[in-house]
């Protein structure tokens, strides 16, 4: 598992713990992606609920608050597979302080 991969897994845990139904998948292009629980986080390539595919730029500005997951999604830096309501819940606990 890569640097990057662990490096959201310890800091999507405390976010999402709790605060997930179902599954969601980040999917960080060119790295890996981690799956999204109640249980918190973990990297894995399973089949998920919600997919939010982007760069791990955009990830990353997204967790700052130098991003909005909104714009992010109109603009094309981040792509949604399912239900994009349940896109919106995820990116809103991405941008969540924990």
């Amino acid at each position: 598992m890569s640097a990057i991969i662990d490096d959201y897994v310890t800091t999507l845990t405390p976010k999402a713990r709790g605060r997930i139904k179902g599954l969601a998948k980040l999917v960080i292009t060119d790295h890996g992606s981690v799956m999204l629980s109640e249980k918190g986080a973990q990297a894995g390539d399973d089949a998920a609920d919600v997919v939010l595919r982007a760069s791990d730029e955009v990830f990353r500005n997204i967790l700052s608050g130098e991003q909005n997951p909104i714009m992010a999604y109109m603009s094309g830096k981040l792509k949604v597979e399912g239900n994009v309501q349940r896109a919106l819940k995820v990116s809103a606990i991405l941008t969540d302080e924990a």
